[in-house]
């Protein structure tokens, strides 16, 4: 266990989330590929994308792995410009954790949940580190980062 997959996991802990953190043996750079590695469909994993705003704040939009998010759609639900996507270097400094790996809760930031992710009770997320995924039911996702329900996907 890496540095970020255990500060995620002591977080996990301190907040009483009921999640599963599951450590894999290479990094599965697709949606695709991270289902496979957990015997999961792609359905069942959502992804993070790390946008920052016009004053430089973290906005973290989670969509179902399958889906794409709307930078437009995000502006428009939180009354802002545009965001932009952030840079690797952002999101490591932002959420302290590396790309690849950011979970959907864990840090400060602005968390979106498109209505989709919770159509699922249990989804699998980053697990703070490109080897790791996080297993936990939607409704736990959506405590644990007290996010906004809001459609932001394509």
């Amino acid at each position: 266990m890496n540095q970020y997959e255990e500060k995620l996991q002591n977080f996990i802990a301190n907040k009483g989330i009921c999640a599963k953190q599951l450590f894999l043996e290479k990094t599965c750079p697709s949606v695709q590929e991270a289902a496979d590695a957990v015997g999961a469909s792609p359905d069942d994993l959502v992804k993070n994308i790390c946008m920052i705003d016009s004053e430089n704040n973290l906005i973290v939009a989670i969509v179902k792995g399958e889906d794409r998010v709307s930078a437009t759609r995000i502006g428009k639900v939180l009354n802002i410009a545009t965001p932009r996507i952030a840079s690797e270097d952002e999101v490591l400094n932002l959420s302290g954790f590396p790309c690849g790996g950011v979970p959907s809760f864990g840090f400060t930031a602005t968390f979106l949940i498109d209505p989709k992710v919770l159509d699922k009770d249990m989804i699998y997320t980053g697990g703070g580190s490109p080897y790791s995924l996080v297993w936990l039911s939607s409704q736990d996702l959506l405590k644990a980062n007290n996010g906004l329900v809001a459609r932001i996907r394509k």
